[in-house]
């Protein structure tokens, strides 16, 4: 097996590279990556710089990962600024540094891609190892392996990665057939919470409408894109990662993933949301309104994709970060994990201990966010009987 560094997927077949991906993460098909590369969001110039490993055997592609050499920790959600720091107080140059993930992208999926007929916990290892020669090599402070499945990151633990636990709030639906199955399942003063924010945007005359795949109309991407854009625009805090090339680009070779909510007052499009559906999963991931209607957010981003999946037979809706307002409409706190090596002994020994109360807190979170859930748990019911 040889290993190969290709500084864009533009360089390999999408059909080859599909191939690895198989049924997995729908944003590390080619046609996402790609997209990302040949619009400009990411780029040298926006401290991207693509370095995908690959691994080859008798000239077929076998193993590879989605590989960038960061030149800061924007775009990654799994926040590491306060390790930046304390590098720079030790004297240790942080970036720049290695990171294994999909670009602006909190969803959890394979990072070590392997092809059907190879053993894939060899190829864990093999692109694991080389990630950590690479780094040694070149004077690197660190690989960074973020939302990685279980299995990944038990491999890297094996070879010297440290671990870290974060949660996301997502919608799993244990068996639920309509949206009045879903409100049944919450307790008395939330059921009647969601069902006065659903009224009151009918009373405005909103209606929402969901686009998926060839539904999705070319207009729609223009728009989808100022929405986005209008969300970044009103945050102080807002970074501008996409641009419309990017929209473009998905318009024409990715549509089938697309599914756009769009809410329309009067005839008018006044709000939207951007998902992506593979299989069984539905991911939220941008959203923006171009008109301040209370509950507006809560119904466009939350209720018409959770009827949809009910519709769909999606089993999981994975919304993003963030959680407090998903967690009140019955989305449930659940693990992500990432995996973390860092060169230097001294900052390395800091992490690890720091990431010991860490997993540690984050374990006490999740604990009490179930015992404290909107939805109903076996147990006495909202009227004092026994469930």
């Amino acid at each position: 097996m040889k290993l190969e560094v290709r500084d864009s997927l533009s360089s390999v077949d999408p059909a080859v590279w599909d191939a690895l991906v198989g049924d997995a993460s729908p944003f590390l098909e080619w046609g996402w990556l790609a997209s990302l590369e040949e619009s400009g969001c990411v780029a040298p110039k926006t401290g991207w710089l693509p370095q995908h490993l690959t691994l080859w055997e008798g000239g077929r592609l076998v193993g590879a990962c989605p590989l960038y050499l960061k030149g800061h920790s924007q775009g990654e959600f799994v926040f590491d600024h306060g390790w930046a720091d304390a590098a720079a107080r030790g004297g240790i140059q942080y970036y720049p540094k290695l990171l294994v993930a999909i670009p602006f992208t909190p969803a959890t999926g394979a990072r070590f891609l392997a092809h059907p007929d190879v053993d894939e916990s060899q190829v864990i290892r093999i692109l694991g190892g080389a990630l950590k020669e690479i780094c040694h090599h070149n004077g690197f402070s660190s690989v960074h392996v973020n939302f990685c499945r279980t299995h990944e990151a038990e491999a890297l633990t094996d070879l010297g990665f440290e671990r870290r636990t974060a949660y996301q709030f997502q919608w799993i639906n244990p068996g639920w057939r309509s949206f009045d199955d879903y409100l049944a399942a919450f307790r008395s003063k939330r059921r009647v919470q969601i069902k006065r924010e659903r009224k009151e945007l009918d009373a405005q005359g909103v209606r929402i409408t969901a686009y998926a795949g060839d539904e999705i109309t070319d207009d729609l991407f223009d728009s989808m894109f100022r929405l986005y854009k209008s969300t970044i625009d009103k945050l102080y805090w807002g970074r501008q990662y996409l641009n419309p090339e990017l929209f473009e680009l998905l318009r024409q070779r990715w549509k089938r993933r697309l599914c756009f909510f769009v809410a329309r007052c009067n005839g008018e499009l006044i709000a939207g949301t951007f998902t992506v559906r593979k299989g069984h999963v539905l991911y939220g991931r941008y959203w923006g309104t171009f008109a301040e209607l209370r509950y507006l957010h809560f119904n466009v981003c939350y209720y018409a994709s959770i009827e949809y999946c009910l519709r769909e037979g999606i089993t999981r809706f994975e919304p993003g970060a963030g959680g407090e307002f998903k967690y009140l409409r019955g989305f449930e706190a659940r693990p992500t994990e990432s995996m973390h090596f860092l060169a230097d002994r001294r900052l390395a020994q800091a992490v690890r201990d720091y990431l010991v109360q860490e997993r540690r807190a984050v374990t006490t979170e999740i604990r009490w966010l179930d015992e404290q859930s909107p939805l109903k748990r076996p147990g006495p019911r909202d009227d004092g009987s026994s469930a």
